[in-house]
């Protein structure tokens, strides 16, 4: 098959609020018809001694960069990010294919029928049904976002045949159902993953009434910590670690319980520290290895107080993704 060039297909300059999905059909062709010749014989050498196991990294490392993208509203930059990250989705179904496992198209097909069955009250019963969903739910939501993720929560675990009634998790002698939490995946960033199952458990009622009761319990996690990081055995180290892990998922859900989104909150911290410890460096009149703690600390303070007001872009308020 001959490639088009690369710019073939020049963009109207004229700012698009709806996709053209003829368009965007054709250079989606396009992109697999390139990646497909990257791999087959004749390609790219490089491509094609790639694996799963070898590009799996590129996979995160691009998905943080469309994240900080969109962290800093950079739509140009947010434009060639989101096309590295779906190259990465062309290259794992293309070296799929290639051993014979699925094709792109089944990827896309799955993803389309996983829509349509998600949204009944766009597409309608008859078509949720036809595209696979098993769960009995009101496809008259009135305009309320809750009520559609309650429905997506519903066709969800039918899917996974998870139960979301609260039962016992038991079904039969000897036989246990699988847990509503089994659908938390654990290939989530830790503190995603604590935000996830706390709220998952809040649905079981499983939870701290409020954020005022889980302060108390933070005290009650660090004293279990000081009581552990005292000892100067080594061999206590697991027991350390399982404390500051014990604190660190408490902190997450306080987060939870107060709107805030714990990783979005240390990323913003994150950020401070880095705009005041570099104008600290800017103000030392020697470098700062040189400096005592009194005088670090002055330096600290002074940054604070000049870079007071001055941080991240405010964040919209959380709300759980499907």
């Amino acid at each position: 098959m001959a490639l088009t060039p690369a710019h073939s297909s020049p963009k109207d300059s004229t700012p698009q609020t709806i996709t053209d999905p003829a368009r965007a059909a054709a250079l989606f062709e396009e992109s697999v018809a390139i990646m497909a010749r990257l791999r087959a014989p004749g390609g790219c050498p490089w491509d094609r001694e790639q694996s799963f196991d070898s590009i799996r990294k590129y996979t995160l490392e691009e998905a943080y960069e469309v994240f900080d993208a969109i962290e800093r509203r950079d739509f140009a930059h947010l434009t060639e990010e989101l096309g590295d990250l779906l190259l990465q989705v062309l290259f794992y179904a293309e070296m799929a294919a290639n051993e014979g496992h699925f094709t792109i198209a089944d990827v896309l097909d799955s993803l389309n029928r996983k829509l349509v069955r998600r949204h009944p009250h766009v597409f309608g019963d008859e078509a949720a049904r036809a595209a696979g969903n098993r769960a009995e739910v009101d496809a008259d939501v009135g305009g309320s976002s809750d009520a559609v993720l309650r429905n997506w929560e519903e066709i969800k675990a039918a899917e996974k045949n998870i139960p979301t009634d609260g039962g016992s998790g038991a079904s039969g002698a000897g036989k246990q159902s699988p847990s509503r939490l089994d659908h938390v995946a654990r290939a989530l960033p830790a503190l995603a993953e604590a935000a996830k199952l706390g709220s998952k458990a809040r649905k079981a009622g499983f939870d701290w009434p409020s954020w005022r009761e889980l302060l108390p319990k933070v005290a009650e996690e660090t004293a279990e910590l000081e009581a552990e990081a005292a000892s100067a055995d080594p061999a206590r180290k697991p027991a350390v670690e399982a404390e500051l892990g014990d604190l660190l998922f408490t902190v997450v859900n306080l987060g939870r319980h107060l709107g805030v989104d714990a990783e979005m909150a240390l990323r913003n911290c994150n950020l401070r520290f880095r705009q005041r410890f570099c104008e600290m460096e800017l103000a030392s009149p020697r470098p700062l290895e040189e400096l005592a703690p009194n005088e670090l600390e002055a330096l600290w303070a002074e940054a604070k107080r000049k870079l007071a007001g001055v941080g991240a872009a405010p964040q919209p308020a959380k709300q759980e993704q499907p």
